[in-house]
This record gives structure tokens, sequence and C-alpha cells, in this order.
């Protein structure tokens, strides 16, 4: 009898432990609600298997001559290595000054390891020549070709190099929008100033910026790369909790067939984070239907969203189809600035004033699609805030798009835009 009544007790056990999960889910939801979007981003992130490493020194370069005097300065000071990935090297003053002092730290005994895409070469007007590697090599700079373009061709199209990355030393790092070349800091006749953004990072979130390079060049080469003279920092150094707010930051790279969402996703969820302000710089924009959607549904929740895109480029076809969705997204409450300072090159965001991104990456479908990119997320306010300043800043440069604005294109300008973003599944 008494086995009998103890039966009885498992379907009131069962419903309490059911209600009892339903509230603490609900519990979770409100917590998640209220949660800052740094948070719910960092739950992300961390949900995903991206490391969030603490104790980190940012410095921003937002000018290409920051960017070059703070990078030639740190590679005099090299030791051990130097390892740098670009999308391409413009063979001009400036790549043969860099190359010039590569040259005297491969005589001090210093590794050195180069590595550019073959189609960024191609489509660089000044492109690095057969000669010109072969130089380097007698140099004592190791420098390669990424996917070098062979018959068939159609077989290079997708997955080029697209990433920015510098290590020295295992200790200090570099990523963002900029390539090698002195337009950085000359501009171009057609379109003026080239505005653009890089980082520098020293701390132990080096060691991914080193795991992305090593990677990529295992793969062209075969050569591996490792050990603690390239990864100085122990895993007691990735792990260590923050010594003081600030200085966290979280590498995400989109590896195509590995890892090929990564990057378009960390946008989407970094929007779906903001709660009330999103400011975003990029500028060949003709982002993903997702991405697009991202956008959308942070207008619905009232968010402020800011869009700098450039009013020139240097590709044509594509401002016009950014024209074209950005006015899609001016329709639906989003604040559109042209910038008229000439080619704005940043690929930079920052939400809710509390944490940012910097990184290589465009929102248009070869960037989110087909190529290996690298971005930064950094959880840091005087960063993230530098980066609000600057696009204040800029926003007095620029145009604010309006309906009559848009209109004033030409319509022959309006038609291209509508037919280019008929091909952005490529762009």
């Amino acid at each position: 009898m008494k086995m009998k009544r103890a039966c009885y007790c498992f379907p009131y056990l069962n419903l309490w432990l059911l209600l009892t999960f339903i509230a603490a889910g609900t519990l979770y939801m409100q917590a998640q609600k209220w949660l800052p979007s740094d948070s719910l981003f960092a739950h992300y992130l961390q949900n995903k298997g991206y490391k969030i490493i603490n104790n980190n020194q940012f410095t921003l370069l937002p000018s290409g001559r920051e960017k070059f005097d703070h990078l030639f300065a740190e590679i005099r000071k090299a030791k051990q290595h130097i390892h740098l990935e670009y999308f391409n090297f413009r063979n001009d003053s400036i790549a043969n000054a860099l190359f010039d002092l590569l040259a005297l730290k491969t005589k001090e005994g210093v590794e050195v390891r180069a590595m550019f895409d073959a189609f960024g070469n191609m489509s660089n007007n000044r492109p690095l020549r057969k000669r010109h590697l072969n130089a380097l090599r007698e140099k004592g700079i190791d420098i390669v070709t990424f996917d070098p373009i062979t018959f068939p061709y159609f077989n290079h199209i997708a997955s080029r190099d697209h990433q920015k990355i510098v290590v020295i030393d295992g200790k200090t790092g570099y990523t963002g929008g900029m390539n090698i070349a002195d337009y950085y800091i000359n501009g171009l006749p057609k379109i003026g100033a080239w505005r653009d953004m890089h980082l520098c990072i020293k701390g132990p979130a080096v060691n991914e910026l080193q795991h992305a390079f090593v990677d990529t060049w295992e793969k062209e080469t075969g050569q591996e790369i490792k050990g603690q003279t390239y990864f100085p920092f122990n895993t007691d150094s990735l792990n260590a909790p923050p010594r003081h707010a600030g200085g966290q930051v979280a590498i995400v790279q989109r590896i195509p067939k590995t890892h090929p969402e990564a990057m378009r996703h960390a946008y989407i969820a970094a929007i779906d984070a903001a709660q009330y302000k999103i400011q975003l710089i990029n500028p060949y924009f003709t982002p993903t239907i997702s991405v697009r959607r991202a956008i959308e549904r942070a207008l619905e929740r009232g968010v402020k969203v800011e869009i700098m895109i450039p009013g020139k480029s240097d590709i044509s076809f594509t401002p016009d189809a950014g024209f074209y969705f950005a006015n899609k997204l001016r329709k639906k409450g989003a604040r559109i600035y042209i910038y008229n300072g000439g080619f704005h090159h940043s690929k930079v965001m920052m939400v809710d004033d509390r944490f940012c991104t910097i990184g290589s990456t465009n929102l248009n479908s070869r960037s989110l699609r087909y190529d290996y990119e690298i971005n930064a997320f950094l959880f840091d306010l005087p960063i993230t805030d530098q980066l609000v300043q600057i696009f204040n800043q800029d926003k007095r440069n620029s145009t604010v798009m309006t309906k009559d604005v848009y209109k004033d294109r030409t319509p022959w300008k309006r038609f291209i835009g509508w037919f280019a973003h008929l091909f952005t599944p490529v762009l």
C-alpha cells in the first residue's frame, strides 16, 4: 500500500520539475532581455567557441600615416620574427621602404615571412612582378603568393585572401582595413584622400592573429610553424582574469569551408544585440539579405542606425548598388551619411557605445560568403569612444541622404544602382 502511494507522487514531481524548468527559463529570458548589448554579444561569442581574451593594449591607427609610422617603429624593435599577410603590396614608395627595412631585419637574424593574394596583386595597378619577388628572396625575405592563378582560371575566382595581418615576435599584432600602398597617405587623383582604420594589439590576443597567419601560411607552403617562439603566451595568459575594465577582444576569422558563416553571423549577432544605437562605416555597402534583415530588425526595435558610405570609390558599379541599398534602409528609418572627404575605406562598427569591431570585412557577398577575412571585436570603451568621435567628426564632412538627395542622382545612376543590386550575390 505504501508503495502504491509513493507511485502516485511521481506525476506531481514531474509537474513540479516542469514548472520549475519553465520558471527558470522565463527568468533567464528576462535576464537576457535586460543584459547590456556587450554582455549579450559576449555570450554569443562564448557559445560559438570564440575566446574573449583579457589584458591587451590597443592602439587605434585612424590614418595611413599613423599606421605606417607605428608599424615601422615596431618592426625596428623585432628580435625573432615578422609575419605579414596582405591582400596586396603595391609596388610603390611605402612598400619599397617597408621591404628595405625588412631586409635590414633579416641581416640581424630576424625571420621575415610575407604573403599576398594573387588576385589582389593582379588587381593592383602597380603589382609585384616575378623579378621583384626574386630580389626580395635574395635579401632573405620569404615571400609567397597565396593561391597563384593558373589554368583553369575559374577555379581561383572565390576564396581569395583578403586578410590584413602583421605579427611581430608573437607579441605585437596588427589588423584592419589597410594594405601596403602609399595612397593611404597621399590619396589618389580621381578620388582624393583615402580614409581608413587599422588597429595594433599588444598582449595575449596576438596568439589568435598568429594562428590565423600560420594556418594560411601552412596551407600555402606546407611549412609547419609552431613553438613558444611564435606563441609566447601560455594558456594561463589567455585565460587570465582582467586586471582592469577594457582590453578584451575576440578575433573572428572567416575561413572558407571551415567557418564560412563566421563573419556574417558575428555581424548579425552584434546588430541583434544593439539596444539603442548602431554606427557603421563600410566602403562597398551591398549587404546580404540576412544582414539587411538584422539592420531592419534593429530599426523596428527603435535602435538608431547610422550608416556612412563613401561618395567616391575605387571600384565602379558597386557604389551605385550601395546607394540603392542605403536608400532602401533610409526609407525604413536608417540615417545615411555620404562621406565627401575622399574614399572612406574603413570597415568599422560601434554598438551602443559599448563595443566595436575593426577588420578587413566588407559588408558585401565577396567578404561574407567567399573570402578569407578577419575582424577584431573589442570590448573596450576607450577605443569604442575614439571610433564614435571619429564617426561624429566625419558626419560634418558628409551629406545626409534624403529623398531629394537620392532623387538628385541622374536617372541613369539610379538605374545603374537598381541593375547593380541584382548582382549582389557575387559583388
